[in-house]
């Protein structure tokens, strides 16, 4: 790893920001104890979650640990594509017994509040998903002593965010379980994204800050792997999902290995936006019709997964999940860093064994 992630983790190893609960303060802290990067998720928070979370993982560990917020959002949504949605999705509220959500929520995320919060009391790592922020807010980020990390899905976009100052980026592969980091959201390019092993030798060739690898990754080995194509350290998110310290439902966690639900795939089904997770009814039902509508969908469907979610039913649910998802392993996360590590040395001492044979 580079000197300065060096001095964030003991291993290459980072807990990916799950938004919608998952990436809680337990989680996080187990990592950072391990010897991992946890992260929080901002995204669908306010301002004021954000920072109680911040402290509680402050309460649970004194190791270095990063935030992750959402970049604003242009609104290109057509609102009679989305008003032929929600009559779509009629048959779910009757289902469900809920209402659908008000689509004129703010799609901003709070991004200015939170920034004014990260700024005055900074965190070792901030993150940034869906786009690039500007140079000024980046340059006070460093003179905060903050790392910056931007998440990015080509080159073009890695060499964007080194020109706008970030420290790192984060290459996401099509594998990634969650949404496709894209910095513009185009309905023409859907499944079009690049594979992680492919993505991580390009962003190397194009950028000299540091890369950070994601997208499937589930082994040690796999670790070994994306180190060996150029990045600096693997970011993982499903495989932290199950853990016990994990904020995922448990109805997640269970499909993640559950014979029912073989496979993943991108869809707008749930927020608007490109996002993989695994195939049940209502990806199956209404993804093929859901538009390009971030985050007018999100809230949109909110309370239907909340209600499928209360009762009991994973065919309702936005059951977000990488392509490794069948390799899950249900282990406390400190465990699972440390077996991680042990894996990636036992990855590469093979890997020498062979190249001197």
């Amino acid at each position: 790893m580079s000197s300065e992630l060096t001095d964030l983790c003991r291993y290459p190893i980072v807990q990916a920001p799950m938004a919608g609960g998952t990436s809680c303060p337990q989680l996080v802290a187990a990592v950072a104890e391990a010897g991992g990067l946890g992260f929080l998720a901002a995204g669908y928070k306010t301002a004021d979650g954000m920072y109680n979370e911040i402290k509680q993982v402050r309460g649970l560990t004194g190791q270095p640990f990063g935030v992750n917020l959402f970049m604003p959002q242009p609104d290109l949504a057509d609102p009679a594509a989305v008003e032929v949605y929600r009559h779509q999705l009629a048959g779910e509220t009757s289902w469900y017994e809920t209402p659908l959500g008000d689509t004129d929520a703010c799609g901003d995320d709070g991004y200015e509040a939170k920034l004014a919060i990260l700024l005055e009391d900074p965190v070792p790592v901030v993150s940034f998903t869906f786009g690039c922020p500007s140079r000024d807010t980046l340059d006070a980020f460093a003179a905060a002593g903050t790392y910056t990390v931007v998440t990015v899905t080509s080159p073009e976009e890695a060499q964007a965010a080194q020109w706008a100052g970030a420290d790192a980026v984060c290459a996401q592969g099509v594998e990634a379980g969650g949404h496709h980091s894209t910095f513009r959201d185009d309905p023409q390019a859907d499944g079009a994204g690049t594979g992680l092993l492919c993505l991580v030798a390009q962003v190397r060739e194009t950028v000299q800050i540091p890369v950070i690898a994601a997208g499937g990754l589930m082994r040690g080995s796999q670790i070994a792997a994306v180190l060996a194509a150029g990045a600096d350290a693997a970011q993982l998110g499903t495989a932290f999902l199950p853990c016990p310290e994990s904020g995922a439902h448990l109805l997640h966690k269970q499909a993640l290995t559950n014979p029912l639900f073989v496979r993943t795939t991108l869809t707008r089904a749930f927020s608007g936006r490109p996002a993989r997770g695994l195939v049940n009814r209502f990806v199956r039902e209404h993804g093929p019709y859901a538009p390009a509508a971030y985050p007018q969908v999100h809230h949109l469907t909110a309370a239907l997964r909340k209600a499928a979610a209360k009762a009991g039913d994973a065919q309702g649910m936005a059951l977000w999940a990488g392509q490794g998802h069948r390799m899950a392993r249900e282990l406390p996360a400190g465990r699972l860093v440390r077996l991680l590590a042990e894996e990636l040395d036992a990855a590469r001492t093979a890997l020498s064994t062979r190249s001197t044979q």
